[in-house]
């Protein structure tokens, strides 16, 4: 395998992440709001914050980095 393969597959790969992670994140503010729209109480809108936020976190370390901190 040549370098220029291993890097476009590395850089398939790395887009992967992002998509995933932008996925995830998109994912879990839609059932916040529908969740907030149905009466759920503060509690587990609180708990869909803080996973909103870490994955944030997870996805501003990914693209500062550029996946080489594996952003997991």
């Amino acid at each position: 395998m040549t370098n220029t393969a291993r890097r476009g597959g590395t850089m398939h790969q790395g887009f992967r992440q992002l998509d995933d992670l932008v996925l995830h994140l998109k994912g879990l503010v839609l059932v916040r709001d529908l969740r907030k729209r149905s009466g759920a109480g503060a509690d587990e809108l609180d708990m869909y914050g803080a996973e909103i936020e870490r994955v944030r976190d997870r996805l501003a370390t990914f693209v500062r980095y550029g996946g080489a901190r594996q952003a997991a």
